[in-house]
């Protein structure tokens, strides 16, 4: 395995609570986030063995919503980390939480890539998503961004939100194309159990729909100049996200926080969601000692989200196998699920959408 060269913090704090949202989180308490902190901070210090980092992602919960002097702990901890020179530092914002004071911190730590959990600007919809923020505050905050030399941003787009079309969803990507951005992530609504729109037996929109716009989407991204590098994932040349990447490549990752994941020495974690357990050093919650067939197939399921698919080589090599013998991967090519295209195997582009019912196929390779 190659050196860990990347970071995962979760900030679990949040201002309100989404309606979609099935993550780690809860409200903001100064002191329990101050508590949080001092044990985030144990975390890092006890497992980061020295390695040189590449990429840090501090998501959420949302990190924005810390106050100056949590953010100034927040990045005390982070400088504990050696970052190579071409690193990426990604931190998650809302809109509403973004402003001088705070984009001076994050630019005097490193901070070179801001996502911005926009959802949507229609006002139905954020209200909905119990959201609130409008076209005009997002492009606003988009400049006093750019006026701190952070120009590497990313906008999050949900859409196939219930009782909403095609013409909604046109709305808001005319207005997130208008916006100085370099890159966007696009979600089609999923109802989680635990979250309030599950709680209130909310419908999904039909799967129709929601393919046809999944189409929009694409169709339009390449006539804005934008690369569909991944599902879900959008970017102008050079600015896919490094960070998702060390996923998508099933690369090890260190993760921190409540709720966080990492892969480490083949074995996948995850923390606690207990915050009492949390605080008290008890980590982890889960660990999953990967066997080689794991590791093929977690290699197969995350790499297929690539629209350019897997090195077959690479695979082979790292393996010691010849992925093109096997018999699902065999089946697949002569169904047309999957293609060869010059030393890469991917999802063909025109059957994206349905990607999930042939990786659900990968989970029996062996």
């Amino acid at each position: 395995m190659k050196s860990i060269e990347s970071v995962y913090i979760h900030i679990p704090f949040c201002s309100s609570i989404c309606t979609y949202c099935d993550f780690s989180k809860m409200l903001y308490y100064e002191k329990f986030a101050s508590s949080y902190l001092e044990a985030l901070f144990d975390e890092v210090k006890g497992k980061y063995k020295g390695e040189e980092i590449k990429t840090i992602y501090i998501g959420g919960g949302t990190p924005s919503v810390l106050n100056l002097k949590d953010l100034k702990k927040l990045f005390e901890i982070t400088k504990i980390f050696k970052l190579k020179k071409d690193y990426e530092f990604t931190i998650e914002c809302n809109v509403n939480d973004i402003n001088e004071e705070k984009l001076e911190i994050f630019k005097n730590n490193g901070i070179n890539r801001i996502s911005i959990g926009v959802q949507s600007f229609n006002s139905e919809i954020l209200k909905k998503m119990n959201r609130f923020h409008t076209y005009e505050e997002v492009k606003q905050k988009i400049e006093l961004i750019n006026k701190f030399g952070i120009e590497n941003i990313n906008v999050d787009l949900i859409y196939a939100f219930p009782n909403t079309s095609i013409f909604d969803l046109k709305k808001d990507l005319e207005k997130v194309f208008s916006l100085k951005i370099k890159h966007i992530s696009t979600y089609s609504l999923m109802i989680e159990p635990h979250t309030m729109l599950y709680i209130k037996k909310t419908k999904s929109i039909s799967e129709d729909i929601d393919s046809e716009m999944y189409e929009l989407i694409k169709k339009e991204m390449k006539k804005h100049g934008f690369i569909h590098y991944e599902v879900s994932n959008f970017c102008i040349p050079n600015y896919q996200s490094k960070h998702n990447l060390t996923y998508w490549n099933n690369l090890e990752y260190y993760g921190f926080g409540l709720g966080a994941s990492g892969y480490i020495k083949n074995v996948r974690y995850t923390n606690t969601l207990s915050l009492d357990k949390y605080l008290s050093h008890k980590y982890v919650s889960e660990e999953e000692v990967l066997s080689k067939k794991d590791q093929m197939v977690y290699e197969l399921i995350l790499g297929m989200r690539k629209i350019d698919g897997i090195n077959i080589k690479d695979f082979n090599k790292k393996f010691q196998t010849n992925l093109l013998e096997n018999k699902i991967i065999q089946r697949l090519i002569k169904n047309d699920c999957l293609v060869i295209d010059d030393n890469y195997i991917k999802i063909p582009y025109n059957k994206i959408y349905t990607e999930n019912d042939i990786l659900k196929e990968l989970l029996d390779y062996e």
